[in-house]
C-alpha cells in the first residue's frame, strides 16, 4: 500500500518538544504515513529521542544548518507520501489531525490545505497568551486560520499540506530565513492552485516561551512582509499595514497624552478590549492579563520590523539581504 501522508518536521535544538511531538504522532488514529525528521545544523540534537520511537516509520537526517525552507525540501526529497504535511517542531498533533484530513471531502479536489492552531490546557500562561495574540480576529484579522478572516487564507508551515505533485511543479520552499512558508503560499495562489482550510485539522501550537523570542519572531515578520512585497508586487495588503498603523497610532497618542492628559484615558481603551476577548476566550485572568502584553508584543514588533525592512527600501535604497542570514535560530 502506498504511503498516503510524509510529516515533514524540521527541527533546530529543540529535543524535548520533538519528544512531544512524536508521543502526539505516536497515538494517530489513521496509521498510513510516515515521519521524515531533519536536523537543521542543531548542536543539541533528538537523534536519541527518534530511536525511542520504534513503533513510529521514520526517517532521522541530519543538514548543516540552512534554515527551515532548505529542511522542508530535503525532507520532501525522502518522502513517499501522496500529501506532504508540514508540520513545526513545537506542535503537538491531536489523535484525530489525519483523519480529519483524510475524511474533508472536498480533499480529492485539493492542490494544499492548511489547519489552525489551538493551546493545550497544559502549555504555559505565556504561550496561551501568545497563542491568544496569534490567532485573535483583533490583533491579526483572522489571517492564520480562523472563520473570519480579512484576507483569503493562505497556509502556514506549522500546519500545511501539500499535494506531492503540487510541491514539485513549485519547486518547494524558498531559502528566506523568515516567510519562506508565505512565499509559498503566494506561489501556490499565483500558480491558481486549489486550497482549503481544514478547521478539525487544527494543532497544538506552543510557540515561543519568552517575550524576547516572540518579539524577534514578529519583528522578523514584519520585515520578511516587506521582502515579500518585492517578491509578489500586489501582495500587501491593507490587513498587514494594520500593525504598522497600530504601532504609529499609539506613538502619537502617547505624545498627545505627555501634552494633555485628558488623551491619556484612550490609552487603556484596546488593553481593556484584549482583556475581556482573552478572559472570555481562555477562562483565565492570568492569561488575560498576559494576553494584554503579549498583544502589545506582537503588534509593535511587527510594525517596528515593517519600519526597519520600509526604511532600508524606500530610504536607504538597500536589498534586504539579511531576510537570508545565517542567524535565523538565535534568540
Amino acid at each position: 500500500m502506498r504511503t498516503r501522508y510524509s510529516i515533514i518536521i524540521p527541527v533546530y535544538d529543540r529535543p524535548d518538544e520533538m519528544d512531544e511531538l512524536l508521543s502526539s504522532l505516536e497515538k494517530l488514529s489513521f496509521r498510513n504515513f510516515e515521519v521524515i525528521i531533519v536536523e537543521d545544523g542543531s548542536q543539541h540534537t533528538c537523534e536519541h529521542v527518534v530511536n525511542s520511537y520504534p513503533d513510529l516509520s521514520i526517517t532521522y537526517r541530519v543538514q548543516q544548518n540552512q534554515g527551515p525552507g532548505v529542511a522542508r525540501n530535503f525532507g520532501a526529497s525522502l518522502a513517499n507520501g501522496e500529501w506532504l504535511v508540514f508540520l513545526d517542531s513545537d506542535t503537538v498533533i491531536p489523535s484525530h489531525y489525519l483523519n480529519a484530513i483524510n475524511e474533508f471531502e472536498l480533499l480529492d479536489q485539493l492542490d494544499f490545505f492548511g489547519g489552525p492552531d489551538a493551546s493545550l490546557d497544559n502549555f504555559t500562561t505565556l504561550q496561551k497568551a501568545i497563542g491568544y495574540s496569534m490567532t485573535s480576529f483583533l490583533s491579526t484579522g483572522g489571517i492564520r486560520g480562523g472563520k473570519r478572516s480579512l484576507e483569503k487564507f493562505k497556509p502556514r508551515s506549522f500546519n500545511m499540506g501539500i499535494r506531492r505533485q503540487t510541491f514539485s511543479e513549485l519547486g518547494g520552499f524558498s531559502n528566506l530565513r523568515f516567510g519562506e512558508d508565505i512565499d509559498f503560499s503566494l506561489r501556490l495562489a499565483n500558480a491558481k492552485k486549489a486550497g482549503s482550510l481544514i478547521l478539525d485539522a487544527f494543532v497544538y501550537h506552543k510557540r515561543r516561551s519568552t517575550f524576547k523570542q516572540f518579539f524577534k519572531q514578529v519583528y522578523n515578520s514584519g520585515i520578511a512582509r516587506v521582502v515579500l512585497s518585492d517578491l509578489h508586487p500586489g501582495s500587501l495588503k491593507i490587513v498587514h499595514l494594520l500593525p504598522l498603523a497600530f504601532t504609529t497610532f499609539h506613538f502619537f497618542l502617547f505624545l498627545l497624552a505627555v501634552i494633555d492628559r485628558r488623551f491619556a484615558f484612550l490609552l487603556t481603551m484596546y488593553p481593556l478590549l484584549f482583556f475581556a476577548t482573552s478572559l472570555i476566550e481562555n477562562k483565565s485572568i492570568k492569561v488575560a492579563i498576559v494576553s494584554v502584553f503579549s498583544v502589545y508584543v506582537q503588534l509593535f514588533g511587527y510594525g517596528l520590523g515593517m519600519v526597519n525592512g520600509l526604511w532600508h527600501k524606500y530610504v536607504r535604497r538597500k536589498e534586504i539581504s539579511y531576510a537570508f542570514r545565517d542567524t535565523f535560530y538565535e534568540d
